[in-house]
């Protein structure tokens, strides 16, 4: 029956981050794994001052942070692209193969969170969306916007039909709509290099959420 019903509208949740183990379903990775100087962690903040206005029933959120930099070690320069880190779930393995997420009933994903460190690394932040789609190798991203700022908590909702297709660092030439219907991987990344900006960097993250319009907080 609920193949004729169509795909659920109901909000869900992919990932909350209120305990140590929540955050270990996650990887990082950032140029300095390659001869670049960028470091990345990703950590469970249970700092109560942080988390305070969320209320009592939310214990704590991941944190994402280090140091962002665009240069790279000696003798790496011209070899690796400098200037980026980033984090997103580990694969999910099944009997039947590794599990992925039905987006196609949801048109946002809704992320609660929290932009620290310095300024200048606010406007750099992008989400981004893997599929099971026929090329592994594609990432759907969209740039992430603060209202705030300042170190509150917000919700940020982005339309999914507005993420743009890429491949190795690039935007696609043939932008063709993404599969929702199979989302293997959901993440953020730091892409200081693509903008040249350095410094320290800090986001909590306390839920990646899928809704629709109804379903936004205003």
């Amino acid at each position: 029956m609920r193949g004729v019903q169509g795909p659920s509208r109901t909000p869900r949740t992919l990932y909350s981050f209120h305990t140590p183990e929540d955050v270990q379903q996650f990887a990082t990775g950032c140029d300095g794994d390659q001869g670049g100087l960028t470091t990345v962690n990703f950590d469970f903040d249970a700092r109560p001052e942080i988390h305070r206005s969320l209320g009592s029933a939310i214990p704590g959120s991941a944190l994402f942070w280090g140091d962002m930099r665009t240069k790279v070690k000696s003798g790496m320069e011209g070899k690796i692209r400098g200037g980026w880190s980033g984090f997103r779930n580990k694969p999910r393995p099944s009997l039947f193969g590794n599990l992925t997420d039905d987006a196609s009933g949801h048109d946002y994903i809704a992320l609660r969170l929290r932009v620290a460190g310095d300024p200048q690394t606010h406007n750099s932040y992008f989400v981004n969306v893997q599929t099971a789609g026929p090329i592994s190798t594609d990432l759907w991203q969209h740039r992430l916007f603060f209202q705030k700022g300042d170190g509150a908590w917000e919700n940020v909702y982005i339309p999914l039909e507005s993420f743009v297709r890429t491949n190795a660092g690039r935007m696609s030439e043939n932008q063709i709509e993404m599969w929702k219907e199979k989302v293997k991987s959901v993440g953020i990344s730091l892409l200081g290099g693509n903008s040249g900006v350095e410094g320290k960097y800090e986001l909590n993250v306390e839920s990646i959420r899928l809704v629709n319009e109804e379903d936004i907080d205003t």
